[in-house]
């Protein structure tokens, strides 16, 4: 009986331990196998699964984030390397009002001391056309952008230390790279899109002055010649002897717009009374004026004061 018992009591736990058997047993057999059919069998059931490759996605990761190489400092502080990109523009910072001129400098420089290079200075600027009082026309060059010239080389460590040195150069647009040991000033390139839109305002630029200096012109003569019909029209003449209005020389009325440089004058009083000479030059600022007289057989340059001469407008021995 007690035996009976014992083995009734134990067939519960006899049954329950089956099962942890049959797991051991198949652990056991894959343990059997070799670490290349384990990997294939891992593969299988992967690939096994519907819309996913482990190939495609560990082969996208790589695409997406490749490895970057770092960069070494050193070649950062090394200027030279700057010339592996071949010829590009680059800005140099100068002064805002001669800027112009360091442009200048700097062409002639570059071409003395490197004959050899081929580089070009390019500073945009709108040339500004004015009529002065006496007739003559001035024209002025305008920065489009004040204290930037562009140049276009092949920069290194040589030519970029020339450059820095010379007369109104404050240095190159760049950004600063180096540890808190050492620190550079790197210049920066200019792209080729860039140039191409800083040509193009220029050129529009100096178009749309043109066109409005050619309208005000136009005005300007229009307005004048309308002046003369309405003179034609009341008779109004300047006969008078004022000096704003004109002096009368000989049968003839002169003005003060026919001072010009070249023209015959006469004096009128002072120590060279009744002499006449040539008009050198005309200082409206002093109000004098440079005559060549001819005093002892020889020419002379005597400054006058413009109310002491006349214009003569025809042959004085007539």
């Amino acid at each position: 009986m007690k035996q009976g018992l014992l083995l009734h009591q134990w067939s519960p736990f006899q049954s329950s331990l089956t099962p942890p058997l049959a797991t051991l047993d198949s652990t056991v057999t894959d343990q059997g196998l070799t670490a290349r059919e384990r990997r294939q069998l891992r593969n299988q059931s992967r690939e096994s699964k519907a819309g996913y490759s482990w190939r495609e996605e560990f082969e996208e990761r790589l695409i997406k984030k490749p490895k970057k190489k770092p960069k070494s400092r050193s070649v950062d502080l090394n200027l030279d390397t700057l010339a592996d990109s071949g010829p590009q523009w680059w800005i140099v910072r100068v002064s805002r009002v001669r800027g112009h001129e360091t442009a200048s400098l700097i062409a002639r420089l570059l071409a003395r001391n490197y004959p050899e290079l081929e580089f070009k200075v390019y500073a945009p600027a709108v040339q500004e056309k004015r009529k002065l009082k006496n007739g003559t026309f001035s024209v002025k060059a305008k920065p489009i952008f004040p204290g930037c010239v562009f140049l276009w080389c092949v920069l290194n460590k040589e030519i970029h230390d020339f450059i820095r040195e010379c007369d109104g150069v404050g240095g190159f647009v760049g950004s600063k790279v180096g540890n808190t040991k050492r620190q550079i000033n790197r210049p920066r390139p200019v792209s080729a899109d860039d140039m191409e839109a800083i040509f193009k305002q220029a050129k529009e630029e100096q178009e749309n002055f043109d066109q409005a200096f050619v309208e005000k012109q136009q005005g300007e003569d229009s307005k004048l010649d309308g002046d003369d019909v309405v003179k034609s029209l009341t008779g109004s003449t300047r006969t008078g002897r004022s000096r704003k209005m004109g002096t009368l020389v000989n049968g003839k009325v002169t003005d003060k717009k026919l001072w010009k440089p070249g023209s015959i004058v006469r004096v009128v009083s002072g120590t060279f009374a009744e002499f006449v000479g040539n008009l050198k030059k005309v200082d409206r600022k002093t109000g004098k004026a440079t005559v060549v007289l001819n005093l002892f057989g020889k020419d002379s340059l005597v400054d006058l004061y413009l109310n002491e001469i006349v214009a003569v407008t025809c042959d004085v021995n007539s």
